[in-house]
């Protein structure tokens, strides 16, 4: 039996049972992935053992217009492609499965209706996760995949649309970059349509060194002992390498013998390909052990990246693996299932950075989960989910008092709209934003958006927030809350408003303002 990387060492009386299926989905810039493995309880901890894979081709990137637009070719291939996935793991538990999505929908101005369109092929949810989220999770798939060493490891991960940069020690990353460059935007952009020439590889490798230079001084200080590669552009070059024996430092190819090991990238062996590369004029004519139809057209953009990554950062040699994102998203998934959440730990994070008043936070959050609690139960949403999303809220609905406390939840949302946040999508991130908006002042600024639907956390926590306005335990009402389509109702004690006439007030201010959006809010006093 075969098994996925090394052993997650994560205990819990709720770990999964031997047997449960796993699913990662990986949509990327140029390739459509999902990896499907068994969760394995071992006396140590938890172990994947791969089941299947699927992967196509997409080139998603390649749909790209000038306005940044997925193109409708490129939009069908992605559905096509997404639907074939969600027939393999149709059944599964929801809570079994995390579909990613990477920089092609970061940056394309209709991803939003594509995710939409996605989700309902593929029968679960999509995130879209930011660059440095992206980084973090490959540097987890990779350290649970090679052997360990000593001191710090540098991971490099050339996507089709962008390049992910790590430095970590162990399991733990320290250093995370996504850059703008990858093999299929690179070579769109500098061999349009195939065309090879010397000068045109040369502005490649120089563009990919302007972006690297920005990062390579703190990455160089940091140094490594270990330098990897992971997955698609790194494993296409190693494979191509050893088959062409490009590591024999022989001007001229042995193209009569395939060579089985693969797995080490030299800067000697990158040069060599190079120069063979342009002894051709267009990637058609080029002629390679094992290079592969659907790599053809955008290996020279790869190549050029690596051979910048090496000169820029002083790399002579590099192994490659195959374990990138998606095995970071398994391993990462079942973290979370264990209560080993990356979210929780960046929540922690920010509060300590933003120094956020940790004791008025607990009593908000506790507050207004208790709310939640009374309120009827979502129909396509979990209410744990919900509960630890309020709670995430509330612990930093007041990181913005560290920049004005005039406007304060403006520069909290802004923060968690637009800060890198390690274990969050941009849909989480996008989550917490409108309610750390919404949380005090007005609402019709989320009345008005229609992407906006989580109402009733939103009455929860700006209940809790007024009730709390006294920072202090102590004489906190009882308080019973309902809803009924959308109509909320709070009852209060009649004798304890009577003695809190400003919170008395607020209250009547608040059923206004909800009153002011066309949503009923009742304050019953008995």
């Amino acid at each position: 039996m075969v098994f996925l990387g090394t052993i997650l060492a994560i205990h819990s009386d709720e770990s999964a049972s031997s047997g449960d299926l796993v699913a990662a989905v990986d949509l990327g810039s140029n390739s459509f992935r999902m990896l499907v493995a068994q969760a394995v309880n071992t006396p140590s901890g938890m172990q994947l053992r791969p089941i299947d894979t699927l992967r196509d081709s997409v080139r998603l990137a390649a749909g790209l217009t000038e306005n940044k637009l997925l193109g409708n070719d490129a939009y069908q291939r992605g559905l096509t492609s997404i639907r074939r996935f969600g027939e393999r793991i149709r059944g599964f538990n929801p809570s079994n499965v995390r579909a990613v999505a990477t920089n092609t929908l970061r940056v394309a101005k209709n991803a939003p209706q594509f995710v939409k369109d996605a989700q309902e092929a593929l029968g679960f949810p999509i995130e879209v996760i930011a660059g440095v989220e992206e980084a973090r999770l490959i540097y987890i798939g990779a350290a649970h995949e090679v052997p360990a060493v000593q001191g710090n490891r540098l991971v490099v991960d050339i996507g089709g649309g962008s390049t992910e940069f790590i430095i970590g020690k162990g399991y733990e990353p320290k250093l995370m970059e996504s850059l703008y460059i990858g093999c299929v935007s690179h070579s769109m952009r500098f061999f349009p349509k195939g065309n090879i020439d010397s000068h045109a590889f040369k502005e490649a490798e120089l563009a990919a060194r302007r972006e690297i230079q920005v990062i390579s001084g703190a990455y160089l200080k940091s140094g490594w002992n270990q330098a990897i590669g992971s997955s698609g552009t790194a494993r296409a070059l190693a494979e191509l390498i050893a088959a062409n024996d490009f590591n024999s430092h022989s001007d001229d190819l042995n193209m009569g013998r395939v060579h089985t090991s693969s797995g080490l990238i030299t800067r000697d062996s990158l040069r060599a390909m190079k120069k063979h590369l342009l002894k051709y004029e267009h990637t058609s004519e080029v002629e390679l052990l094992g290079l592969k139809d659907d790599r053809r057209a955008v290996w020279p953009g790869g190549l050029a990246i690596m051979l910048a990554v090496f000169d820029e950062l002083g790399i002579e040699e590099m192994e490659v693996t195959d374990a990138a994102l998606r095995t970071g998203v398994l391993y990462d998934l079942l973290g979370r299932s264990q209560h080993h959440d990356m979210r929780y730990v960046t929540v922690e994070q920010f509060m300590q950075r933003y120094s956020a008043d940790r004791e008025q936070a607990a009593r908000v959050g506790k507050l207004a989960s208790e709310f939640l609690q009374q309120l009827p139960k979502p129909n396509a949403e979990s209410r744990a989910d919900n509960i630890a999303l309020l709670q995430w809220a509330a612990n930093l609905h007041e990181i913005g008092l560290s920049i004005s406390h005039n406007g304060y939840h403006k520069h909290s949302a802004y923060i968690a709209g637009n800060a890198d946040m390690p274990g969050f999508s941009k849909n989480d991130q996008a989550r917490l934003a409108a309610l750390l908006i919404g949380h005090t002042g007005k609402l019709g600024k989320l009345a008005n958006n229609t992407g906006f639907h989580d109402w009733r956390m939103l009455f929860c926590l700006r209940l809790a927030q007024v009730l709390c306005r006294g920072r202090s335990d102590e004489d906190l009402p009882k308080v019973k809350v309902s809803e009924n389509d959308g109509a909320y109702q709070v009852c209060i004690s009649k004798e304890w408003a009577q003695t809190h006439p400003l919170t008395e007030f607020s209250l009547l201010k608040e059923a206004a303002e909800w009153s002011r959006i066309g949503r009923s809010y009742e304050l019953s006093l008995k």
